[in-house]
C-alpha cells in the first residue's frame, strides 16, 4: 500500500507533525521566504489601510465602501483556495516544503474572511441588526457566505500543532470543513454577482479541479 503522509489528509492551518526531515540550505531557504510570503498576503491590506488614511478615501473610487468589502471578500476566497493547493502542489513535486506556508495561507484567507464580513456589519450596515438578520433570510448568498464564515472559525480556532495533537484523528475530519467552507465561498461569489460571471467562473473552476484532484488521490 502506497504511504500517505497525515498532513496531506485533511490540513489547512497545519503542517502537520509528521512532516519528513528537512535539509539545512532548503529550510533556510524556506525561511527567507516565509516572512515575503507574509507581507504579499498582507499587501492587499495595507493598500485598504492607504487608501482609507487618504481624504474622503478618494484613491479607493466612487463607492469606497463597496471596493473595500470586496477586497477584502476576494482576497479571502483567493488565499483559500491558494491553501488549498498546497498539498496538491507538494504531490507533484514531491517537495514537502510547500506544508510550510499553508497554515499562513490559511489564517490569512480567514482574517479577510472575517474581515470582510466585520466590514459589512459594522461599517456597511452600521450594526442594523433587524436589516442585517432580514439580509440573511432573505438575501441566499449572504447566508451562504456567513455559513462558509461560521465553518471556518473552528479550523482557524483549532490551527495550532497544540489542538492537532488534543484531538487526534479528529482533527483531520474538522479541516476537511474546509472544502466545504471553500465552496460556499464561491456560491456566494456567484450569487453577489449581477452580470459579469466571469470571475467567479474562474474560482469555481479552480476549486473544482482542486476537489477532482481530491478525489482522485482518495480513489
Amino acid at each position: 500500500m502506497r504511504p500517505r503522509w497525515r498532513p496531506c489528509t485533511a490540513a489547512w492551518t497545519s503542517r502537520g507533525s509528521s512532516e519528513p526531515p528537512v535539509a539545512p540550505s532548503l529550510r533556510s531557504l524556506r525561511r527567507g521566504l516565509k516572512p515575503l510570503v507574509f507581507l504579499l498576503c498582507l499587501a492587499p491590506a495595507l493598500w485598504l489601510a492607504t487608501g482609507v488614511l487618504r481624504p474622503d478615501w478618494v484613491a479607493l473610487g466612487a463607492n469606497p465602501v463597496e471596493k473595500i468589502q470586496d477586497t477584502l471578500g476576494l482576497w479571502g476566497l483567493r488565499l483559500l483556495l491558494t491553501t488549498l493547493t498546497i498539498t496538491p502542489l507538494r504531490q507533484l513535486t514531491g517537495q514537502v516544503e510547500w506544508l510550510a506556508y499553508r497554515r499562513m495561507l490559511g489564517l490569512f484567507a480567514f482574517f479577510y474572511v472575517a474581515s470582510h464580513l466585520l466590514f459589512y456589519v459594522i461599517v456597511d450596515q452600521e450594526l442594523a441588526w433587524a436589516i442585517l438578520l432580514e439580509d440573511i433570510a432573505e438575501r441566499p448568498f449572504i447566508t451562504a457566505g456567513l455559513a462558509g464564515f461560521l465553518l471556518l472559525v473552528p479550523l482557524a480556532a483549532t490551527s495550532t500543532r497544540r489542538a492537532q495533537r488534543r484531538l487526534g484523528r479528529r482533527w483531520q475530519q474538522l479541516h476537511r470543513l474546509v472544502y466545504a467552507a471553500a465552496v460556499l465561498g464561491c456560491v456566494h461569489f456567484w450569487w453577489q454577482v449581477k452580470a459579469d460571471i466571469r470571475e467567479p467562473l474562474a474560482y469555481s473552476a479552480v476549486l473544482v479541479l482542486l476537489l477532482a484532484w481530491r478525489l482522485k488521490r482518495r480513489a
